[in-house]
């Protein structure tokens, strides 16, 4: 398999929404907690990523054994067409595998770095990943598929950049003595990286729903009933737009509580651009050419974060 292909079968552009939510996380804990891991923090984004490739490859092969309409799709009874290139059945279930293997090894080495909560948030986010795009009716095929991909990517991702780095910060652990096992976590620190994370859940989510806002027509003919499906493309669009102006009210209540500093209100500049991305998605949605609108608002919008995020940072130690 060539690198081309390999980065097609695994969708290599749409990575950048694991990596955003990493970035914040990161950046956070450091502003937050002044704690930071170069180990762990490695090893939790090989894993974060491998795993993402992996949940990408399933839910495109998948894709292919579930559908009914076969034009709609690159791959063939005994292989995947991607570009030019054939790539056998078993190259794909094996680089699968060996991907997920891969993820799971580092996963379990940052365990022995940390401490047994990160294994139980991180099997946590692998069930809903594998449970995503596999079984009888994967989550991506049902209306929950906005909120299972914006929770645990949007929310997951950035906990855990922050946990692998303050594990002993006093945001919450888990204790196993003999026969019981208790979970104790401190409810404000819970709420505060919930509330900075709404806007990687808000805009993560909106991926998707923008997906299958532009495929609703195709998915009913394979039997893929997605949220636009049950409440109409109308309603989607709506909700589509909502999600995105939540994510600055989201940084402004957090700003208003103090979660974030002041200087994270000028990411309401990206109110711009995003407003206008807006107005062309709302005119058509058509997936060759305002699918890339969620996309565009995604990295605008947590770029301006990041950005702000990090001159938070530095006036902070200034």
């Amino acid at each position: 398999m060539s690198v081309p292909a390999f980065f097609k079968l695994v969708e290599i552009q749409t990575k950048i929404a694991s990596v955003f939510p990493f970035i914040i996380g990161t950046l956070f804990v450091v502003y937050q907690y002044d704690l930071f891991s170069w180990k762990n923090t490695l090893i939790f984004f090989g894993s974060m990523l491998i795993f993402d490739l992996t949940t990408t490859a399933i839910n495109n092969y998948m894709d292919y054994r579930k559908a009914t309409n076969n034009h709609d799709y690159d791959y063939r009874t005994t292989s995947n067409v991607i570009g030019q290139e054939r790539i056998p059945e078993i190259t794909v279930i094996i680089t699968i595998f060996l991907m997920f293997f891969i993820a799971t090894g580092l996963g379990v080495w940052l365990v022995f770095e940390t401490d047994l909560l990160v294994l139980l948030v991180g099997f946590i986010c692998f069930c809903i990943g594998i449970l995503y795009t596999f079984g009888p009716v994967p989550l991506s095929r049902m209306p929950l598929g906005e909120i299972f991909s914006g929770v645990t990517m949007g929310f997951g991702i950035v906990f855990l950049a922050i946990y692998v780095n303050a594990y002993d910060a006093g945001i919450a652990n888990l204790i196993w003595s003999g026969e019981w096992v208790t979970v104790r976590v401190n409810l404000i620190e819970i709420i505060r990286i919930a509330v900075i994370s709404l806007p990687c859940i808000f805009t993560i989510a909106n991926i998707m729903l923008a997906n299958n806002i532009c495929d609703l027509d195709e998915d009913i003919r394979n039997h893929r009933y997605t949220l636009p499906y049950y409440i109409s493309k109308k309603y989607a669009v709506l909700l589509f737009n909502a999600l995105y102006y939540a994510s600055f009210v989201a940084i402004i209540v957090a700003v208003a509580i103090g979660f974030l500093s002041p200087i994270m209100l000028l990411t309401l500049i990206a109110l711009i651009p995003v407003f206008k991305n807006l107005q062309k998605f709302n005119a058509e949605q058509v997936k060759a050419k305002t699918f890339v609108i969620s996309i565009k608002n995604f990295v605008v919008t947590n770029s301006a974060i990041v950005v702000f995020l990090a001159a938070s940072l530095i006036f902070k130690n200034m």
